[in-house]
């Protein structure tokens, strides 16, 4: 993959942190297609990029007032020339987060304008549960011991 991609999709997920921390769904929203699927890690879906700016408006303006996102970048694969998936570690806090206890999946898609993301899942990851799965059935664990290829 281009190093210029890399670094425009680098720069896609920095806005979305960037708007979040401003409070500014539409700028949030702005970062999506229009077609856009957001699965939050409470379930909740939403679609579209008009829609994902509103209903973060709404959150930034109560449950998500004050919030900072966290977000670190563990890997970017490119699928063909427009296409990646970006996986992520992350956390939404009024501070400094304890951990990054999220992962989140990002589609991103590359038109005429630039990169945008296509998809979203967020995922609250629960090491205890993790931890249990693992010692009651081994052959459940993953090769690494993150799951991303990483020990």
């Amino acid at each position: 993959m281009p190093d210029s991609d890399i670094d425009e999709i680098r720069a896609l997920i920095e806005r979305t942190r960037d708007a979040w921390n401003r409070g500014d769904g539409a700028a949030y929203g702005a970062c999506f297609t229009a077609d856009a699927s957001d699965v939050t890690y409470y379930g909740t879906v939403y679609r579209g990029s008009r829609e994902i700016g509103r209903a973060h408006q709404a959150l930034f303006d109560s449950v998500l007032k004050g919030t900072r996102l966290t977000v670190d970048i563990l890997e970017i694969r490119r699928y063909g020339g427009d296409a990646a998936v970006v996986l992520t570690r992350g956390e939404s806090s009024k501070g400094t987060p304890r951990k990054l206890g999220k992962l989140v999946t990002y589609t991103v898609v590359r038109d005429r304008t630039g990169w945008s993301i296509a998809a979203v899942q967020k995922t609250q990851h629960r090491t205890v549960l993790e931890r249990l799965t693992h010692r009651m059935q081994p052959s459940a664990r993953p090769s690494a011991s993150d799951g991303l290829g990483r020990r």
